[in-house]
């Protein structure tokens, strides 16, 4: 294979400001980086599609071409130790998805006191899943394990699109995709995000969740608990009430799990979005129940139909205003919203290379305005980023 198409929602993150999945994990024992190049050279004879670049093929269309150079991997050498709070841009070279650059970027610190092991992907290659699904058969590899092999092929994603060639609108975008579409996204970050980590014991968690199955009699998840905090925790400080706008929570969602017939094991990026949104003056009167419901209510849209007329209308929009408008997708509302990742499903006990779950990790993130929710020991940890005042 030396070359592949994009699906639908591959598009969504490329170009200019389309975040990279990256993480880096320290490990208290040093890498022998002889076996872990030789373990990455047989984990992608099963992964080939990450050694890609985007290549340009007509004014609608990228492909993914594979090449030897569409993968570095850099080897450092570093005289000072892992500290807690070290900074994840001392150890990465993050990923742009743009034509002729590497798609996947990997960099191993190898530090007195034990390894750094930081990879970036592309977004439009991966999804939380399939990166981790990458990660973690890659160290059963070098463990000498079997692991469950990749369903590589695109085809499937773009034999559930539905017909139909309606004009695309704002409107048309965000009731079938839960997406944003207007101005140019821009580039990366000029100033550094203020980043925030909050930790939510586990009591607090399920005292909160209590509530709100009390109050609605609905059974709610972590996630739904927790989005809704975050969202009234933090978008009225983001936003002024002049006008009374319309504030917007969004959250990824997994299509795998919902959707009939496609494979669970799909690598790349199988998402869609729910989009719930309350006006700015009712989002600090509004309780937390009463906005978890909401977020519930906005993925429980996301089924069979949500997800084919989303894939349509994302197809539908690049085929009728061409590659450029791929850089006026926003995946949260560019004023008056907030994206939220569920990353509890991180399967860190597995990130394991012969020597045990990494110690510690560190998300990256360039975009403002987001949240994603952790795995943590006794309660979640959450990883909020935005702009300095």
């Amino acid at each position: 294979m030396n070359s592949s198409q994009l699906s639908p929602v591959d598009y969504i993150f490329t170009g200019a400001a389309s975040q990279p999945i990256t993480f880096a994990f320290f490990y208290s024992h040093r890498f022998d980086h002889k076996k872990l190049i030789e373990s990455l050279n047989e984990a992608l004879v099963y992964f080939p599609i990450l050694k890609s670049k985007l290549k340009k093929i007509s004014e609608y269309d990228y492909e993914y071409h594979i090449s030897e150079d569409g993968l570095t991997i850099d080897i450092i050498d570093s005289e000072v130790n892992f500290e807690k709070n070290a900074r994840i841009e001392d150890f990465i070279t993050p990923v742009n998805s743009l034509t002729d650059e590497p798609l996947t970027k990997i960099k191993l610190t190898q530090a007195p006191n034990g390894s750094v092991l930081a990879v970036s992907i592309s977004h439009a290659l991966v999804d939380g899943f399939s990166y981790f699904h990458f990660l973690t058969s890659w160290a059963r590899i070098y463990r000498g394990e079997n692991f469950i092999k990749p369903h590589i092929s695109r085809d499937i994603v773009s034999s559930y699109l539905n017909n139909g060639d309606d004009v695309i609108t704002k409107e048309k975008v965000y009731s079938d995709c839960g997406l944003f579409y207007g101005a140019e996204r821009g580039g990366v970050q000029t100033k550094k995000l203020i980043t925030e980590r909050i930790f939510i014991p586990d009591e607090i968690i399920k005292a909160g969740i209590d509530a709100a199955n009390k109050k609605h009699n609905v059974t709610f998840s972590e996630n739904d608990w927790i989005t809704a905090m975050l969202w009234k925790k933090y978008v009225p400080h983001w936003n002024r009430s002049e006008d009374n706008p319309q504030t917007y929570v969004t959250c990824p969602f997994d299509f795998r799990r919902v959707l009939a017939g496609f494979p669970k094991n799909y690598f790349g990026c199988a998402l869609s979005f729910a989009s719930a949104s309350i006006e700015f003056n009712e989002l600090s009167e509004t309780s937390i129940e009463d906005l978890a419901l909401l977020i519930k209510e906005s993925i429980n849209k996301i089924k069979g139909d949500y997800i084919r007329n989303s894939l349509t209308t994302l197809e539908n929009l690049r085929k009728q205003k061409g590659l450029s408008v791929m850089e006026q997708l926003h995946l949260r509302h560019p004023e008056s919203g907030m994206i939220i990742t569920n990353l509890t499903r991180m399967p860190l006990r597995d990130v394991n290379f012969g020597f045990g779950r990494p110690e510690k990790f560190i998300a990256y993130a360039e975009v403002s305005r987001s949240a994603a929710i952790l795995p943590a020991e006794g309660g979640g940890e959450v990883f909020v980023c935005y702009k300095p005042e």
